[in-house]
C-alpha cells in the first residue's frame, strides 16, 4: 500500500493554531484573562451493578451524541473553549508562526512501478498530500490525485491507495470528515480517468492485485442491515473483484467462520499464481493460507493455524517470507516453500537479536530489513540465504520509513526524518551499491540549535526506559523550563524519532519536548508491548509518571511547567496519569481519548481492542480495569490541573463520548483555578 496521511492527525491549519496556542497557555507561556465557569452540566447518575460492584455515572446521558440536548451542551463547551482561546496576549502572533511552520511540506518514498515513479508530496498551504507520478527519476511529476479537490472545506480525504503491478491502474479509498468510511475507487494512470467501479466499506483495505491488472482481491464490511445492530463494522471479509463489474456480485473469497471482530488480510505472489489469506486474531495471533490459483478448484492450506503469535507474510514466486514473535519475542524472519506450507518445515534466516526486527521487504533479490535499535531504526541488507549483505549508514540518530522497491528492481527507496532532520529520501542502487539522498524538504529552520538526548530512568518495578529529550542548546537546565512530555503505550506500537513543524516552534520559546517509551508500546519486542496490556496496564502509567518525575529531578523542568500530552491510547494514557498525580503536572492534552474503560468496548471498534484492555464484562479483568479507569477515578474536592479534551463527532474508531463525560466530571470536581476545556470537531 502507498502511505497516506491518517486523517486524525493531518497537518489541518486550524487544528496545529490551536493546539499550539493552548498547549502555550497551559504552560505559562501566554498571559490569558480568567475564565468564568463552565456552562453547566445536569446529573442524571446511572448505577450499574458489575460483578457486585456499584458503579454510579452521574454523565450516561452524555453518550448519545445524537440528542439535540448533547448537541446544545456541546455547542456550549466550544464556546467556552473558544472563548479561553481568543483572550490569549500574542495570539496573532503564535497564528502568523505556525502558519508560516505549516509552510514547510512532506514527501513520501516512491513507489516504483518500471520506469515511473509515484509519491506523495504536501506544498504550503494544502491540507492534504497530493499523489504524483513521473517518468524516470529525473522527470517532471505529473498530480495524479489531488485530494484538496474532494471538496471544499479539505475535510474529503484519500485513505489509501494500491497501485496495480504495472501501475496502470490505481485503486483509493475516500473518505470524509475523518470517519475512515472509505469508498473504492480507479483511476487510469495514463490520462487520470476514473473507471466505473467504486466499492463501499472498505476501510482500512488489504488489497492485492492479479498481475495482468483484470482484477484484485480485497477486504470489506457488509452493508448496513446484512449484520446484527452494534456490529457494524465488524465481519470483514475477503473478496474478488473482476475489473469492470459490480461490486455487490463479488464472491467472498476468506473469512468466514471466524469471530466478528477478527481482521483477514490478502497478498499475491509477483506471478500470480499463489494467493495468500491470513488472519489477525487480536493483536497476539495470526493464521495463515495458501491457496494455488493455477488450479482450479484448489482450496486453502494452512500455513499456520492455532498458535498464539503473530506471523506477517510475504509471498514470493517459488517460496514464502515470514516476520514471527514465535519463539522469539524480538521477531526473527522464516523461509517457507509451497508444496510444503507447514511450520515445521521452515528455516530460519535472520535470527532474533537483542532488538526488535520492525519489517522486512523483498526488493530487488534481496531482503531489506528494518529494525529497531533503542528507539532508532537500523536498515541492513540480506541476501534470500541471510546473510548480511550491509548495514545502511543514516544520516543521524533517527526513523526510516516508506521502505520502497519492486522484488525484479535493482532500486530502493526509503524516508528518513528525525527530530532535527527534515523528511528525506533516500535511494539505494543495487547495481552500482550506492546510497544516498535524492530528494527532500526545504526549510529555513537553523535545526543546529537543537539537541537530542536519548536518556534511561528507572520505572516503579525498576525496569530502565528509555525516554528522547529535545530542546535548544542554549538553553539553561534551571528546572523552570516548559516541558511537553507525549507518550502512547500500546498496541505494540513504537514511539520513535520523527520531524515536527509546530515542535520548532515550541522549542525556540526555551520549551523542552520529550518522548517516553513506556510499556505497551513496541520499542523493545513482544514482551514490552505485553508488560504494558491487560492486568499490567498500570505498568504504562507508572513508565510515565517516573519520566515525568526524571525530567524533575534532572533540572529540566517542574510541576508548574510540566505539561503531558497523549491521543488515542495515548489519551488513556495521560488521562489515567491525571487522576493518579495531579500535583505533577500543571496540564494535560488529552486527544481522542479512551477514558470510560468500564464502557469502552460498547461503542465504535471498541471490541476489537479487549485483548489489549480487557473487558468489564470479565470478572477476573473488571478490577484491574476499575482500578484505572479515568472516568470512574475522578473524585471531587481534588485540584486538578489545566485539561484540555479534544475529540471529533466522525471518530469511527474513538467516540468523543470519553472526552465529553470526562470533561463534565472533571469540571465538577476540580477545585483548583485551572481551567478544564473540551473541543469537539464536528467536521
Amino acid at each position: 500500500m502507498m502511505g497516506v496521511e491518517d486523517m486524525r492527525i493531518t497537518n489541518n491549519n486550524c487544528r496545529m493554531v490551536i493546539f499550539v496556542l493552548v498547549l502555550l497557555a497551559l504552560a505559562g507561556g501566554c498571559q490569558q484573562q480568567r475564565l468564568g465557569p463552565p456552562p453547566a452540566t445536569r446529573v442524571e447518575t446511572v448505577v450499574d451493578t458489575l460483578h457486585g460492584v456499584e458503579v454510579e455515572d452521574p454523565y450516561r446521558w452524555l453518550e448519545d451524541g445524537a440528542s439535540d440536548e448533547v448537541a446544545a451542551w456541546t455547542a456550549a463547551q466550544n464556546n467556552y473553549f473558544r472563548e479561553y482561546i481568543d483572550g490569549f496576549e500574542g495570539h496573532d502572533r503564535v497564528v502568523a508562526e505556525v502558519e508560516r511552520l505549516l509552510t514547510i511540506g512532506h514527501i513520501t518514498s516512491p513507489e516504483v512501478r518500471g520506469n515511473h515513479y509515484f509519491f506523495y508530496r504536501r506544498e504550503a498551504g494544502q491540507n492534504h498530500m497530493v499523489l504524483y507520478k513521473r517518468t524516470g527519476l529525473e522527470g517532471t511529476p505529473e498530480v495524479l490525485v489531488d485530494p484538496n479537490s474532494f471538496s471544499e472545506d479539505g475535510t474529503v480525504a484519500m485513505d489509501w491507495a494500491y497501485l496495480s503491478p504495472d501501475g496502470s491502474i490505481l485503486a483509493y479509498g475516500k473518505s470524509s470528515s475523518g470517519n475512515e468510511q472509505s469508498t473504492l475507487f480507479l483511476i487510469n494512470t495514463e490520462d487520470c480517468a476514473h473507471l466505473s467501479d467504486t466499492i463501499p466499506y472498505t476501510s482500512s483495505v488489504s488489497l492485492a492485485w492479479l498481475p495482468d491488472n483484470t482484477g484484485f482481491y480485497y477486504t470489506r464490511t457488509p452493508l448496513p442491515g446484512a449484520v446484527p445492530e452494534g456490529e457494524e463494522g465488524f465481519h470483514r471479509r475477503v473478496y474478488f473483484h473482476k475489473v469492470g463489474s459490480g461490486w455487490q456480485d463479488d464472491p467472498v473469497i476468506f473469512g468466514e467462520g471466524y469471530i466478528p471482530t477478527a481482521w483477514p488480510f490478502c497478498a499475491v505472489s509477483p506471478n500470480g499464481r499463489w494467493l495468500v489469506c491470513g488472519v489477525y486474531l487480536g493483536y497476539q495471533q495470526t493464521e495463515l493460507f495458501v491457496k494455488d490459483l493455477s488450479q482450479r478448484g484448489s482450496r486453502f492450506d494452512p500455513i499456520v493455524t492455532g498458535v498464539e503469535a503473530i506471523f506477517n507474510v510475504t509471498p514470493l514466486n517459488d517460496r514464502f517470507l515470514i516476520q514471527t514473535n514465535y519463539l522469539a519475542p524480538n521477531n526473527r524472519l522464516m523461509i517457507g516453500r509451497y508444496d510444503r506450507p507447514g511450520m515445521k518445515f521452515w528455516q530460519e534466516i535472520i535470527p532474533e537479536r537483542d532488538f526488535k526486527l520492525e519489517e522486512f521487504y523483498a526488493i530487488g533479490g534481496h531482503i531489506v530489513a528494518r529494525s529497531l535499535r533503542n528507539a532508532a531504526s537500523l536498515l541492513e541488507l540480506y541476501d534470500l540465504r541471510g546473510d548480511l549483505m550491509r548495514e545502511f549508514e543514516l544520516p543521524t540518530l533517527g526513523t526510516v520509513s516508506g521502505v520502497t522497491g519492486e522484488w525484479g528492481g535493482d532500486e530502493m527507496f526509503c524516508e528518513f526524518s528525525s527530530f532535527t532532520y527534515p523528511p528525506t529520501i533516500m535511494r539505494y542502487g543495487f547495481a552500482d551499491e550506492t546510497f544516498e539522498v535524492v530528494d527532500g524538504v526545504e526549510t529555513d529552520l537553523n535545526l543546529d540549535d537543537f539537541t537530542v538526548k536519548q536518556v534511561w530512568y528507572n520505572s516503579e518495578d525498576g525496569t530502565p526506559v528509555s525516554m528522547f529529550v529535545v530542546h535548544r542548546k542554549d538553553i539553561v537546565l534551571n528546572g523552570q523550563n516548559p516541558t511537553y512530555l507525549y507518550g502512547y503505550g500500546g498496541f505494540d506500537v513504537s514511539m520513535v524519532p520523527g520531524f515536527s513543524r509546530t515542535r520548532t516552534f515550541w522549542l525556540n520559546q526555551g520549551g523542552v519536548y520529550a518522548l517516553a517509551n513506556v510499556r505497551g508500546g513496541g520499542e523493545y519486542g513482544k514482551e514490552w508491548h505485553e508488560g504494558g496490556i491487560l492486568e499490567k496496564k498500570q505498568n504504562s502509567f507508572d513508565d510515565f509518571i517516573a519520566a515525568a518525575e526524571y525530567l524533575i529531578d534532572e533540572g529540566y523542568t517542574s510541576s508548574d511547567k510540566l505539561v503531558i500530552s497523549g491521543g488515542s491510547g495515548g489519551g488513556l494514557l495521560v488521562g489515567a496519569v491525571l487522576v493518579q498525580r495531579p500535583e505533577l503536572f500543571k496540564a494535560v492534552v488529552c486527544s481522542v481519548p479512551l477514558l470510560d474503560m468500564l464502557r469502552y468496548h460498547k461503542f465504535l471498534l471498541g471490541r476489537l481492542w479487549i485483548p489489549e484492555y480487557g473487558s468489564a464484562d470479565d470478572s477476573d479483568q473488571f478490577d484491574f480495569i476499575y482500578d484505572y479507569s479515568p472516568y470512574q477515578n475522578v473524585y471531587a474536592g481534588v485540584a486538578f490541573p489545566a485539561v484540555y479534551l479534544s475529540a471529533a463527532e466522525s471518530d469511527a474508531r474513538v467516540d468523543p463520548l470519553h472526552a465529553r463525560k470526562m470533561a463534565a466530571r472533571l469540571q465538577a470536581a476540580t477545585i483548583s483555578d485551572n481551567p478544564v476545556l473540551l473541543r469537539i470537531e464536528t467536521k
